[in-house]
């Protein structure tokens, strides 16, 4: 297996984008990752489109076709990955082995949604739950992970400050970036006093309905330097799955899959919490921000909302988390976050994460979860080959 460089990455605008169509907004992604890699359309092997339901939001399937058509690289093969809202993190996984195997040279991963075509997209995004026993019986995924965060707070004492805490966060983080869907501070009152979404969440626990995109270029690491002076090499790259249904987990506090996949991740690389200077997690609400920082081995399992409070996440901190916003306050356009992690901790390796940058940033991980933790991907990244 060969080692693996990104040599490219994008990112769209996440929001409401109206005037963006589906198409558009891949399209401007992967050019945008296609030119700061320095490569041409000709030198693309292959390409990883990582989405999560283009059919329920604008109504269109045989999008890896759409794609590699309407950016004008046919007939270089494209395929669709889909793993709920890990769906980008997924599509970086399969670049980086077609990469690693020997079968491609140069890849294209990419994530794309368009949320907003449709009314009400809750129906949609509850397709990545257990249909039979959730879905259908009206959990929601804000319910799902108020009951989460409700045991978390009864088995450990979590407060809903501390939960709050983790927005306030994000929000500090999302005002230095200017591709954030909310690029503007919050205080822990206002999130207690939002709107109740799910007891104990508030809308200012969840993450929004987003539009975007965001692309990788991924080349073999003794090839990376023809293209570009500053190539971010792969340490490891790890996926896990577990249950679909919170029922039939031992515990709702914890995402077995992050932990397998983080653990794996680790095992490859040869490193540990100690070595990453920026991490990027799933908090697509408040309380699972506080279980991956736990899941992922920062802090011990019930440590999370007070290492939050403490200020340890914070980008002085002793392990900063999200400095890109995260999904609360960067965006969740489902198929294209786990690009934008993988994107933001490049751009902090590479020192081009402007006034969010962390100093001396050398090694960072992100970890990209579908549903409520069916599925989970981990990615280590560091600056130096070696």
């Amino acid at each position: 297996m060969r080692d693996v460089a990104i040599i490219g990455v994008s990112q769209t605008k996440f929001g409401e984008l109206w005037d963006a169509s589906f198409r558009k907004l891949v399209a401007e992604a992967g050019l945008k990752a296609i030119e700061d890699s320095g490569i041409e359309g000709d030198d693309i092997d292959s390409m990883f489109v990582g989405n999560m339901t283009a059919g329920l939001f604008v109504q269109q399937e045989h999008i890896a076709s759409l794609i590699s058509d309407h950016i004008g690289l046919n007939p270089t093969p494209c395929t669709r990955v889909e793993a709920a809202c890990a769906s980008g993190g997924l599509a970086v996984r399969q670049g980086i082995m077609a990469v690693a195997s020997g079968m491609n040279d140069i890849v294209v991963s990419a994530g794309v949604e368009k949320m907003t075509d449709v009314v009400d997209p809750t129906p949609a995004i509850a397709t990545a739950s257990d249909q039979e026993w959730e879905a259908q019986q009206g959990a929601t995924f804000p319910s799902l992970y108020a009951m989460m965060a409700r045991r978390h707070m009864y088995e450990y004492g979590t407060t809903r400050e501390q939960l709050a805490q983790f927005s306030v966060v994000n929000h500090k983080n999302a005002k230095n970036n200017p591709n954030a869907q909310y690029p503007f501070e919050i205080s822990v009152d206002k999130v207690l006093n939002a709107s109740v979404v799910a007891d104990p969440l508030t809308l200012l626990d969840c993450s929004p309905v987003s539009d975007g995109a965001a692309a990788v270029v991924i080349c073999p690491a003794e090839d990376a330097k023809k293209y570009t002076d500053t190539p971010i090499y792969v340490k490891a790259s790890a996926q896990a799955s577990g249950s679909i249904a919170l029922h039939d987990r031992k515990s709702i506090t914890t995402i077995e899959s992050t932990k397998v996949a983080a653990k794996k991740a680790f095992d490859i690389s040869g490193l540990t919490n100690k070595d990453i200077d920026a991490v990027e997690v799933h908090d697509c609400f408040s309380i699972n921000g506080i279980l991956a920082i736990e899941d992922l081995g920062f802090v011990k399992k019930g440590e999370g909302g007070k290492a939050v409070e403490e200020g340890q996440t914070e980008r002085d901190g002793d392990f900063p988390v999200n400095p890109s916003g995260g999904l609360k306050a960067r965006g969740h356009p489902l198929g294209a976050t786990g690009i934008a992690q993988v994107a933001e901790i490049v751009w902090q390796l590479r020192g081009e994460a402007g006034k969010r940058q962390i100093d001396g940033a050398e090694i960072g991980m992100t970890q990209n979860i579908g549903g409520t933790g069916g599925t989970a991907a981990v990615h280590i990244l560091g600056r130096d080959k070696n």
